[in-house]
């Protein structure tokens, strides 16, 4: 029985284009800026030291720093400290309303009904923590916020280990087969599922020709006390 959903969010609840062609953008144009202005910030030193250890870089300058994760962007690295520096700028785009978050239509109204139905709801997705609490509390829905009990990052590991799904399992306090995790990723399901999670693949362009994963085309085909 499924006591708890977990969803993924490019290409399950949002489109993938508004964070390559909105997010991203925005982050690598502010980028050489936000690092110059706050360079000395606790957060951001921690961010950036962390971006030494991974790279091996001296990483001396905020230009530097900025090359480096504009690098990381163009290799569509899952850096944690890309994405919590991107989290930081985002934050500013969000509050000063350059842009609001896309959802698909069927997701806040499914996620608005099983958070009612009482399935405690969680995420988990390679942007930072932060920054999913930014995704769906600017939202072209609205503050989605409330509807979660908790979000999972790469600190968590990445999205296509087993470990990964096992550690948010037992951060959660359910067994992986209470579980049932929501991806447009047939990797992260194959991990998902390896650590022992119900799947559901979202194929919203219907692009799969077939998958290991119960395949829906959005959120209204999908029933939790089905599983």
């Amino acid at each position: 029985m499924i006591r708890a959903i977990l969803t993924d969010i490019e290409g399950t609840t949002s489109s993938i284009r508004f964070v390559k062609e909105v997010l991203f953008p925005y982050a690598a144009e502010q980028m050489g800026g936000f690092l110059a202005r706050h360079w000395d910030d606790p957060a951001v030193a921690e961010q950036v030291a962390a971006a030494r250890r991974d790279s091996d870089e001296a990483l001396d300058t905020p230009e530097q720093a900025a090359t480096l994760m504009r690098t990381w962007v163009d290799q569509d690295r899952k850096a944690t400290p890309l994405k919590a520096l991107q989290g930081m700028i985002w934050e500013s785009g969000y509050r000063n309303g350059d842009y609001q978050a896309h959802l698909y239509p069927d997701a806040p109204r499914r996620l608005r009904d099983w958070h009612h139905q009482g399935f405690p709801l969680y995420v988990y997705s390679s942007g930072s923590v932060a920054a999913q609490k930014l995704f769906f509390g600017y939202s072209e829905a609205g503050d989605l916020t409330p509807l979660f009990q908790g979000y999972f990052d790469t600190t968590s590991g990445g999205k296509k280990e087993a470990a990964s799904y096992r550690r948010i399992s037992e951060s959660i306090g359910l067994p992986g087969n209470d579980i049932l995790f929501l991806s447009d990723v047939e990797e992260e399901l194959d991990a998902a599922r390896d650590a022992g999670l119900h799947t559901v693949l979202l194929d919203r362009d219907n692009a799969i020709a077939s998958s290991h994963h119960p395949k829906v085309a959005d959120f209204d085909a999908i029933d939790p006390t089905s599983f």
